[in-house]
């Protein structure tokens, strides 16, 4: 919500709350029958609850001015449904039909209304027609060819009467359920109906290049743009508006593209392997050809095998003619990059060969695939903005759409729209205390402006590596700098409170980087002899320090021999840091170390003095959750879902992780609780739930009585499968290991991936900003913008760095625990100084920080299948297809999994 937000007084620990009784706790039984055999559990569970209702306020909010009055559309507004012949997938071309049938028939036959059209198949208008189904003859000029007319066939027929009064009560509190199918889609599609005509529409973002554009790269630009969506928040209807940039292939030739995407000039063949990154850069992509009386468009679906100048086809006549020779001869173009492959439209059977030269890209073409790193820092720096600077652009915008003057926004629909900025009430959170070890000179420190260092502290928990040695893959690291860098590394790892053994099990030793695997079994070889030559077998080593190569495409193979093969715990280094060793650079690696080492770096002094409500009093296991998905055009590979959870309760900073692999895109966690049925053992229960309970119990030697479930990555529309599917997996783990075993569990989505924008009222005003300018760390915002009756708050728990912040948006969609507003927030903000990386406090728990961490790692185990056989073709796959030959994941090794490795 582009909203200014006004700071309140920093609240005090424990303000606004009632502390709960801090009896010692009661050590649980172990879990009952358990194991494998356990057939006595319950097979129906209570029905869910609905989503819990907000809890009064954390701090009573201040007096706030009757809402402003929304304008819902006419009572009378009406949905139809719009059906096209022959069928068009185009949502373009679909609008230039219906803006040419309200053209056409608005006086004759449509009683002088305008429609809002969405672009599919439904369409509103502001009262009623003069009919309820009619066909309509709509002529339209195609653009693809010679400017020949297409007749299509459209049918538009009474759908229904949205219901206004449910969304009015709603938004007073009175009604629960949220009605977004039927009566916020018609203001949205009211309000996005000239804009989706004016702009290219991605999503809720519409793009132009007269917002703003420029160069990213390889062929591509970026277009500037907003993105707006309406929503129903404690206020009423919101409209939400921010800033948006996209990338886009450049309007180019095509031989331009192809020089520019591989960054040389054209005087040479492609190799084999150039020719297939170009098919998969450009299958799908529109071309545009004018060197005939009309401009002719195609589709590209693949790129030739052979040169353009070896291509022969057969003409009208039947005569076999080279391309080449066809060009020069009815078109006197000669072709001056004969070598390139030709662009293949048109079918397999009936291939059409274009030149790549004479053949330019169409504008407006969204780039959908995975920006290279070059191209995502030029986007970032092009489109980073301050928060004064992204505030100003936002009014702008909203300026520039003008949407009380818009015709169908006002005029038809009566809708208005208040150009200010929401002001809004917020409350600055304390930071936590934290702890560390008390040999150190500090040992506790209270962090200023979500930060703090390490110096003068050591880790509160120290990690242990007796067997370590280097590897270095890099050409331009010396062997003496090498050497030099270790020690420095372990100087630093002692000096912070790491018991690590100051000499190497090996010496530092260089290897080619053409042969990495090699390299690593061969270092697991030795070191595992020279242990059993010290009388150490069944050790194995520890850490493995490694010198990347000079360039970048071999971490992903690294990470996976190290921790699914060797199972060694591996701490990577770029070349340039060996060179030029930064003391900063050195404590933030060995924070890392420390954590994969099994030690803890700080923990909240609350979780020491076991002060957290709902925490601290009985054993809590916090999870954290997500799913990340393959890239686009990466059709073949898996979705890959990873669960973390804290294993050293009271002072959850140790977190387990657990990784699969299912279907791709899938967003519903598959593996949280399954069951596979064998012969000799029958029932046999299993997943990452019940896997992780079983590990805190041998690690804390307690069950949890409580569970706090933190899920990333979950849109709205996704809120109840996910909550349905997830917690009955959960509860289905639970009663698995112990009949009748239920503890309360709390399930909050985490939403990083949204446009709400906090602004300062006064932007001059330190003391309510950070360095950056944005809010303050310890930011909560929980009344007007958000969820008119559910419990949810946004929570910005970072300073920013550059740009303008994102505030976290919590949404808590089961409670059994029954947390207050405070208690929950309290803890999360609280969490996000517990981040093992870096000394700063984060933008999003820690648990499902991690649990990201751990998905993403996962993928690097299957990185080199996927982009090998992962396929380019477009279209939507059967769920059948979907979910057929997921392969599963490498296993991770059991002295690997036990401690932080995706850190």
């Amino acid at each position: 919500m582009s909203a200014r937000g006004r700071g309140g007084p920093a609240a005090a620990p424990g303000a606004g709350r009632t502390e709960p009784r801090r009896d010692k706790p009661v050590p649980p039984p172990p879990y009952g029958v358990g194991g494998n055999n356990n057939n006595g559990a319950p097979t129906a569970f209570p029905p869910l609850a609905p989503m819990p209702t907000r809890p009064p306020f954390s701090a009573p909010p201040a007096p706030a001015p009757a809402p402003p009055p929304t304008h819902p559309p006419a009572s009378a507004a009406l949905a139809r449904d719009v059906s096209i012949t022959p069928e068009v997938v185009s949502k373009k071309v679909c609008r230039e039909i219906m803006i040419k049938l309200v053209a056409s028939y608005r006086e004759s036959c449509l009683g002088k209304r305008e429609l809002a059209y969405d672009g599919k198949k439904s369409a509103y208008t502001a009262g009623p027609l003069p009919f309820n189904s009619k066909e309509f003859v709509v002529q339209l000029v195609e653009k693809d060819g010679a400017r020949k007319e297409r007749d299509f066939k459209v049918t538009i027929k009474f759908a229904a009467k949205p219901d206004l009064h449910h969304l009015q009560q709603f938004l007073r509190s009175r009604q629960l359920d949220a009605p977004y199918q039927e009566t916020i889609q018609v203001l949205d599609v009211v309000l996005r109906a000239t804009p989706s005509i004016s702009y290219e529409a991605v999503g809720s973002s519409f793009f132009a290049p007269v917002f703003g554009s420029g160069e990213l790269a390889d062929g591509l630009q970026y277009w500037k743009g907003f993105y707006q969506s309406i929503r129903p928040t404690q206020m009423g209807l919101s409209l939400n508006v921010d800033m948006s940039a996209r990338a886009f292939y450049e309007p180019i030739l095509v031989s331009e593209f192809v020089s520019k995407y591989f960054s040389k000039d054209l005087s040479r063949p492609l190799s084999d392997q150039d020719r297939v990154k170009i098919k998969k850069a450009l299958k799908g992509v529109r071309v545009e050809l004018d060197h005939m009386e009309y401009v002719r468009r195609y589709k590209i679906t693949g790129i030739s095998n052979q040169p353009t100048s070896q291509i022969m086809f057969s003409d009208d006549t039947g005569e076999r003619v080279s391309v080449v020779q066809y060009f020069c001869q009815k078109y006197n173009i000669n072709l001056q990059y004969a070598f390139l492959p030709a662009l293949q439209a048109g079918t397999d059977a009936k291939p059409i060969y274009l030149p790549m030269e004479i053949s330019r890209i169409v504008q407006g073409q969204r780039y959908s695939k995975k920006l290279n790193d070059k191209q995502v820092t030029a986007l970032l720096r092009a489109t980073c903005q301050r928060p004064n600077q992204r505030e100003a652009s936002i009014k702008q915008m909203v300026s520039h759409n003008n949407y009380n003057n818009d015709k169908i926004v006002n005029e038809e629909f009566g809708l208005q729209v208040k150009t200010d900025l929401t002001c809004i009430d917020a409350r600055v959170l304390p930071p936590p205390t934290l702890k560390y070890h008390e040999t150190g000179r500090e040992a506790r420190v209270d962090p200023r402006v979500g930060q703090w260092n390490m110096i003068n502290k050591k880790m509160v928990k120290a990690g242990k590596v007796d067997f370590w040695t280097c590897i270095n893959f890099s050409k331009r690291s010396r062997p003496d700098l090498v050497e030099q860098f270790c020690y420095e590394l372990v100087t630093m790892c002692s000096s912070k409170g790491m018991v690590i053994n100051v000499l190497p099990l090996l010496p530092a030793y260089s290897a080619p980087s053409g042969n990495v695997e090699k390299a690593l079994c061969d270092i697991h070889t030795q070191s595992t002899a020279k242990l059993a030559s010290l009388g150490q077998t069944g050790r194995h080593l520890e850490l493995l320090i490694i010198i990347l190569p000079d360039f970048a495409g071999s971490y992903g193979t690294i990470k996976r021999v190290c921790e699914t093969e060797l199972g060694i715990i591996s701490q990577c280094c770029q070349p340039k840091h060996v060179s030029r060793i930064g003391k900063q650079y050195l404590e933030n690696v060995a924070l890392k170390i420390n954590v994969k080492a099994g030690g803890s770096n700080n923990v909240l002094m609350h979780a020491f003095d076991r002060k957290i409500p709902l925490v601290s009093d009985r054993p809590t296991i916090i999870f954290g959750a997500d799913v990340t998905h393959p890239s686009p055009g990466e059709d073949a590979s898996p979705s890959i879902a990873a669960v973390v959870a804290s294993m050293d309760w009271p002072f959850i900073t140790k977190y387990r992780a657990l990784v699969s692999a299912q279907a791709h895109r899938e967003e519903i966690i598959q593996d949280l609780y399954r069951t596979n049925e064998d012969s000799r053992k029958g029932t046999v229960h299993l997943g990452m739930i019940r896997d992780h309970l079983i590990a805190f119990r041998k690690s804390t030697g307690h069950k949890p009585y409580r569970i706090i479930f933190y899920r990333d990555g979950v849109s709205e529309g996704q809120f109840s499968q996910v909550l349905l599917y997830e917690m009955d997996a959960i509860r289905k783990a639970c009663v698995s290991l112990e009949e009748n075993y239920l503890p309360p569990v709390t399930f909050v989505v985490v939403q990083k991936r949204h446009h709400t924008r906090l602004f300062p009222v006064d932007h001059s005003d330190h003391s309510s900003t950070d360095k950056s300018g944005n809010i303050l760390p310890g930011t909560i915002v929980e009344t007007k913008i958000c969820h008119p009756t559910e419990f949810d708050f946004y929570l910005c728990s970072h300073a920013g760095i550059q740009g303008t912040s994102r505030p976290t948006h919590y949404h808590v969609l089961y409670d059994e625990n029954k947390f207050t507003a405070d208690a929950l927030q309290m803890l999360t903000n609280s969490l996000c100084y517990t981040y093992a990386r870096c000394t700063r406090s984060v933008s999003i728990v820690p648990p499902a920080y991690y649990a990201h961490l751990a998905a993403f790692r996962a993928r690097y185990y299957i990185e080199g299948d996927a982009s090998e056989s992962g396929s380019t073709s477009g279209g939507t796959r059967t769920t059948r297809e979907r979910n057929v030959d997921i392969r599963p994941l490498p296993l991770i090794k059991e002295n690997v999994k036990d401690v932080m490795f995706y850190c």
